[in-house]
Parts: C-alpha cells; sequence; structure tokens
C-alpha cells in the first residue's frame, strides 16, 4: 500500500523520468516536421501525414501497454519493466529519423519519416505510460497527486529547456552566423546524437531510483494477471464509459489539436513571422521557465483554494488566448518591429502567462485522473491507473496529429514555399501564417474548455470515494 506523504528523492526519480520523456517529445513536435519540411523538401501536407500515421499507430498502442502494465507481474513489479527497456528503441529511433537514407525519392522520405516516427513514438510510450500510472500509485492522497504531478510537469519542462538551450544557443547559430542555423541539413546531427544520450540517461535513472517503492505499490490479483485480447478492450470501453473521464478526453481531443497547431508552427513562426534570429528564438525559452516554475508553485496551492474543476477551466481559457496573443497583436500591426529585441520581450511577456495556465491545466489534469482511477476502482473494484492514463493519452496523441495534419495542409493551401528564406516570402504568405497561428488556433482551444466544464469531482466527492474504499477494504 502507497503512502500518501512520500519523500523528495522519490519524487525527484520520478520526476527525472519526465525529462527524457520531455526531450523525446521536443525533438518530434519541434523539430521533425520542420527538418522533413523546410530541410529534406517533403511537402507540408505529406509531412502531416507520415506525423499523424505515426501517432495514431503510437496511441493505438498506449492503452495497450496500460492495459498490459496493469495486468503484469513480475520481480519489478507492474511498471518497471517497461520502464527499463523503452530507452535503446528509443534512441534508434532518434538516430534513424534524422539520418535518412541519401538520394530517396518524395514518397521514399515520407515512407522512411512514417517508419521512423512510428518507432519512435511506440519506444517511448513503453516508458511514458507506466510511468504516469507509477506518479498516480505512489499516493492516494487528494493534495499529494497534485505535488507528485508538479515534479513530472516541472521536469518534463526541464528536458524540452535543456534541448532548447543547446538547439537555439550552441547549435543554429554556430552553423550559420547566427541567421538561419535550422536550414542545414548537417546543424542537425549534433542535437540528435546529444539528445539520444540525455534521454536514455534520464528514462534509465527514474527507473532504477523509484524501484524500491515497488513494494508499497499495488499489485493486481492472479485472474487479473492472465492477459487476453478481450480483457485489453474491455479495460479501454470501461475506462471510457466513466462519464468524467470522457468529458476530461474531449476536452483533450480539442486542446490537443491547439497544442498540434501551435508547436508545428513555432519554428515557421519564429524564423519567417518574426524573422528572429537563433539566438532571439532561443531566449524565447524565458516565458516557458518563468511559466513553468509559477505552476510548479502555485498549482498545489490552487488546489488547495479551488475544486480542480475550476482550475482546470480557467487555465485552458488563459492558455488559449495568452499562446495567440502575440501573433494576433502582430497582425492588427500594433506590434514592435519584426526582428527586434522588443518584439521578443512582448513575446517573452504574454508568453509567460500561457506557459503558467499550460503548466497548471497539465498538473491539474494528471491530478484529475488519479482521482477518476478511484471512483473507476470504487465502481468496478479494479485498479487501472494505466489504463486511464493510456487511453487520455490515446485521444491526446491522435488530435494532436491532427493538429499537424491541418498544420501541413495549411502550409500548403497558403502556398508556403520549401527552402525558404527568411525575409523573401511574401507579405500575404507571412499573414496568412499569423492567420493560422492566432485566431484559428485559439478556436480548439474555446472548444475545450466548454468541455472541461463538464468534469464533475471535486476536493468533497473525491473524499466520500476515498471512505466509500477505505470501508470496502476494511
Amino acid at each position: 500500500m502507497s503512502q500518501n506523504k512520500i519523500t523528495v528523492k522519490t519524487k525527484l526519480a520520478f520526476g527525472i523520468g519526465a525529462t527524457g520523456e520531455g526531450a523525446t517529445n521536443w525533438i518530434f513536435a519541434g523539430l521533425t516536421f520542420f527538418f522533413y519540411n523546410q530541410v529534406l523538401g517533403l511537402s507540408g501536407s505529406l509531412t502531416g501525414l507520415a506525423v499523424l500515421i505515426a501517432i495514431i499507430f503510437d496511441a493505438i498502442s498506449d492503452p495497450v501497454i496500460g492495459s498490459i502494465s496493469d495486468r503484469f507481474i513480475s520481480k519489478l513489479g507492474r511498471r518497471h519493466p517497461f520502464m527499463f527497456a523503452a530507452p535503446f528503441p528509443t534512441v534508434i529511433a532518434i538516430y534513424l529519423m534524422f539520418f535518412p537514407p541519401y538520394e530517396l525519392s518524395e514518397y521514399g522520405l515520407f515512407g522512411w519519416l512514417i517508419f521512423s516516427t512510428i518507432m519512435l513514438r511506440l519506444s517511448i510510450t513503453l516508458f511514458a505510460v507506466p510511468h504516469l500510472a507509477l506518479g498516480a500509485e505512489l499516493s492516494d492522497d487528494y493534495f499529494e497527486r497534485s505535488r507528485v504531478m508538479s515534479y513530472n510537469n516541472l521536469f518534463g519542462y526541464m528536458g524540452v529547456i535543456i534541448m532548447h538551450i543547446f538547439t537555439w544557443f550552441l547549435i543554429f547559430p554556430f552553423f550559420a552566423d547566427e541567421k538561419i542555423g535550422q536550414l542545414y541539413q548537417e546543424s542537425y546531427t549534433p542535437i540528435a546524437i546529444f539528445s539520444m544520450i540525455l534521454i536514455a540517461l534520464c528514462i534509465l535513472s527514474s527507473a532504477y531510483f523509484t524501484k524500491d517503492r515497488i513494494p508499497y505499490l499495488k499489485q493486481p490479483s492472479k485472474d487479473e494477471s492472465h492477459i487476453k485480447t478481450i480483457d485489453l478492450f474491455k479495460d479501454i470501453v470501461g475506462a471510457i464509459s466513466n462519464k468524467n473521464y470522457a468529458r476530461l478526453l474531449i476536452g483533450m481531443f480539442f486542446l490537443s489539436m491547439l497544442i498540434g497547431t501551435h508547436e508545428t508552427l513555432a519554428i515557421y513562426m519564429g524564423t519567417f513571422f518574426y524573422e528572429f534570429s537563433p539566438i532571439q528564438i532561443g531566449w524565447l525559452i524565458v516565458n516557458n521557465i518563468i511559466g513553468y516554475a509559477f505552476g510548479f508553485i502555485l498549482t498545489a496551492k490552487l488546489h488547495q483554494k479551488f475544486d480542480k474543476p475550476i482550475v482546470i477551466v480557467a487555465t485552458v481559457i488563459g492558455l488559449t488566448v495568452f499562446w495567440s496573443a502575440s501573433a494576433n497583436i502582430v497582425l492588427l500591426g500594433l506590434a514592435p518591429e519584426r526582428g527586434s529585441w522588443e518584439l521578443v520581450t512582448m513575446i517573452i511577456f504574454f508568453g509567460s502567462f500561457a506557459s503558467a495556465c499550460g503548466s497548471i491545466l497539465h498538473i491539474s489534469v494528471m491530478s484529475a485522473l488519479a482521482d477518476i482511477a478511484d471512483e473507476h476502482e470504487l465502481i468496478t473494484g479494479i485498479r487501472q491507473e494505466g489504463v486511464f492514463y493510456a487511453a487520455r493519452s490515446f485521444f491526446s496523441k491522435t488530435s494532436n496529429g491532427i493538429g499537424h495534419v491541418i498544420a501541413g495542409i495549411a502550409l500548403d493551401l497558403i502556398a508556403f514555399p520549401e527552402n525558404a528564406m527568411p525575409g523573401e516570402v511574401p507579405e500575404k504568405i507571412i499573414f496568412n501564417l499569423g492567420l493560422i497561428d492566432g485566431p484559428f488556433a485559439m478556436i480548439w482551444g474555446l472548444i475545450a474548455a466548454f468541455f472541461y466544464a463538464r468534469y464533475k469531482i471535486t476536493r468533497q466527492s473525491h473524499l466520500k470515494i476515498k471512505e466509500k474504499l477505505l470501508l470496502r477494504s476494511s
């Protein structure tokens, strides 16, 4: 049985795994699309489609891995065997992604991108789903769960920060006189190698330094451990049938479309819309450092004053508005000159609010999923954190992939050129690029807020759930 209070050492060990996952996701979401579209010359529509196909394969695997890990019995418990196995195929997949064979046709390149991204997403799933489920199991306390997920969120973004600083301050400026290093294929080699080392070290460290908690974690019964294909589908259907869970999933679906669109276009916006140098793009990480630090500090305190549903709705609206604010202001002609440090400062200002909202939102949703797992256990008698986090990941990744496709198709529709140069793209195309990342992207976030508002597990209702579970076990 897990204890309500867990040590800082355990929280740190749990959190460091998210650094590896965060670095993987940054490589995938921040560079892959741009690398294949602008550097290798694959069309935006085909690049987006390849990413979507890979994410769908990945998303289907998530609930399968979640259900298997829920039922898995070994000397290393339910979660750790998968966590230890994950880093090796992950680093191989990154290598394949950034070192495609020479002289491939466009469709050959399309197929290579599909293959390497499928391998990458399936490999990181082996770690990510059991790792999140482990976080839910470490404590059954309403507030302590928020603290645990705060560590996960903070360390996850450390992976993003490390990769961002390494790429935009040390690599891209070095390869192109502080101008357009992101357009040189050779500059991606040290980025890929560095990411492989970082990811492997972080994932293995998390698995190793949390294995002392295995005796305290809940284990499946021998009856539950027999895994059949029909059981996997029953687990998934049972999870989705929970009304509170379904509401979070739908909200996550639309939020992920917002995230997918922004993530795909971020490097395009910095390079072509704002006309920043690599160093200037590098400094944009400041807004994320500020925002995620506030999220780490404030989330548990907010949950003590306000119920999680209120926090979730408020932060998704804040994220939606502030993330698009800078693009909207530029479109209105009210922003500082493109390429100026004043514009960098403005983006950091609005971005800090967006990042704080995003950080608090992510922690709140992850914590709420653990509360739903309690509710599901009360109803069914089965503990299924893995399925809940995995099924959530299924919808999140699928819709995130749709966001990539939307962005890719939009780039083709506005006739955004391949191998483009900053300052040479027609102004009409640049304006349309801003419309996609500004007002158009906001639509998905506002729809997400509507569905998140229907989530109903509060502090008091969760307390009643815990009391009933305690009575049942006594």
